[in-house]
């Protein structure tokens, strides 16, 4: 007994060790895990707004899903930083957050995570690698279609719809951009929405449907407004600007590029400062005011000089950096396979221990039941003997019954044998008689009458012997009479 109790506790010890292998903090705190969640959604909503806020709560979000083992609230926090960051134009820092972020999600199996983090990564392609970022939006829409997500299938159809307006396919970016429209008005997501609208204003403008390019773009720089989607709002005023220098409406131009300075300085995006002050160049130009469009057009020189210098080396550093995401990927692949060896050579130790316990346990068990054993095989022994004793007893007491009964059954043969001749004899006689007297009656040497008389005295003789062995049979005259 004391060792079985011995196996059951080791088992129940190795069944507490081998748990803790997959114990995660998360699963005991679900308060922390909804408040990194909520100061997650809240990030992202300010995204737009002021993309360096967005780090600040992702990086607070992320040490806190640190502390607890939150893998979700590491991977989201992490994602949600990268998007920032590819606000801001730091593409390499952006890079690294997404690769980041994706192996987190691959690690807990999130599907939806992982679209995103490809949606995303699809987005930094944009800017210079339009194939590529196609390869990334398909990978996340076949994920999306698998779930049926509709508001992801809309953000990556917005995202494609630029990457064939890049490629001057107009035509096929703006089906995209209605079939995401669609979608986002189903699941009322204004701020995409808007920027959605924006998109469409934008092709317009390059079809030279200028009219529906202005309405498109006023109505969606009114909406940014409102929801105070800073960048967005920049980013539409630049179109506003080009749209309305290209109709000669200075006035209007002045005051939109004046109203996107203002906004791009908000989001501190150098990259659209850079643009409005190519069209300041271009407003003062068509103004023949040549002298402030020199000073603008030596200012926007400037910058795209330090911007191509920069472009490239964050290309480069965009493909290092994929390099060492994949060999960091290939490294932790290689640390969880030696894991889980590790946790199947401890279990197995720990099976065969158990396994040697359980053979000695067994094997004390059976010698103390073979032991038992043999003491009850002895006992059934001793029964066996004095149950032979009696069966030799009974079987000479049955010979002798047997010896007796054999000399009864001789002394009644010989007996039967005596009857069987005296009554052979006895009946021959009268039936014998009863022969000659039908012989005698067939040839009329003797009367019927007289020869019934006689008759009669034949059968009379046959009953007596009848009668004689019948008494004979029961024992009633066992004396025969000669």
């Amino acid at each position: 007994m004391k060792i079985y109790l011995f196996i059951i506790g080791l088992l129940l010890l190795m069944s507490s060790k081998a748990s803790s292998f997959n114990f995660h903090a998360d699963d005991i705190m679900g308060t922390d895990t909804a408040q990194i969640s909520q100061s997650l959604i809240q990030g992202y909503t300010l995204r737009l707004t002021n993309p360096t806020q967005t780090i600040e709560i992702g990086e607070k979000a992320l040490k806190e899903s640190r502390k607890i083992n939150f893998i979700y609230g590491i991977g989201e926090s992490l994602r949600i930083i990268g998007i920032a960051n590819s606000y801001l134009n730091h593409t390499t820092l952006a890079i690294n957050n997404y690769l980041s972020a994706l192996n987190y999600f691959q690690q807990i199996n999130d599907l939806p995570s992982e679209a995103k983090v490809y949606n995303n990564i699809g987005n930094l392609y944009t800017s210079f690698d339009n194939l590529q970022a196609l390869t990334f939006f398909n990978k996340a829409l076949v994920i999306a279609n698998k779930l049926g997500n509709k508001h992801l299938i809309a953000s990556i159809y917005l995202n494609m719809g630029i990457v064939y307006f890049r490629e001057n396919s107009f035509l096929k970016a703006i089906d995209y951009y209605n079939n995401s429209l669609k979608l986002l008005n189903l699941v009322k997501d204004t701020t995409l929405q808007v920027i959605c609208k924006q998109n469409i204003g934008v092709i317009f403008f390059n079809l030279k449907q200028y009219d529906k390019a202005y309405t498109m773009l006023i109505e969606a720089n009114k909406s940014a407004k409102e929801l105070a989607l800073n960048r967005t709002v920049a980013s539409i005023d630049i179109t506003l600007a080009e749209l309305f220098i290209s109709q000669s409406k200075y006035k209007e131009a002045d005051k939109i590029i004046s109203e996107g300075m203002n906004y791009a300085s908000i989001v501190k995006s150098t990259q659209i400062v850079s643009n409005f002050r190519y069209y300041s160049y271009l407003l003062e130009f068509k103004r023949k005011n040549y002298k402030q469009a020199v000073l603008n057009l030596y200012t926007v020189y400037q910058r795209d000089s330090i911007d191509h210098d920069k472009g490239i080396i964050t290309q480069i550093e965009f493909i290092r950096e994929q390099a060492r995401a994949a060999e960091r990927k290939r490294e932790n692949e290689r640390l969880l396979d030696n894991q889980k060896l590790d946790r199947v050579k401890f279990l197995a130790s720990v099976a065969i221990t158990v396994l040697l316990i359980a053979s000695v346990g067994l094997l004390f068990s059976n010698v103390k039941r073979k032991a038992k054993t043999n003491i009850q095989l002895r006992a059934l022994n001793d029964e066996v003997l004095k149950q032979k004793q009696m069966v030799e007893q009974i079987n000479l007491h049955l010979e002798e019954i047997i010896l007796d009964r054999t000399k009864e059954l001789q002394q009644k043969n010989v007996k039967l044998e005596s009857y069987s001749s005296y009554l052979s004899h006895q009946i021959r006689g009268p039936i014998s008689s009863l022969k000659g007297l039908l012989n005698i009656e067939k040839d009329g040497l003797v009367g019927k009458q007289e020869c019934i008389d006689m008759m009669n005295v034949c059968v009379n003789d046959i009953d007596k012997i009848i009668l004689e062995i019948n008494e004979m049979l029961n024992g009633e005259n066992e004396n025969l009479p000669f």
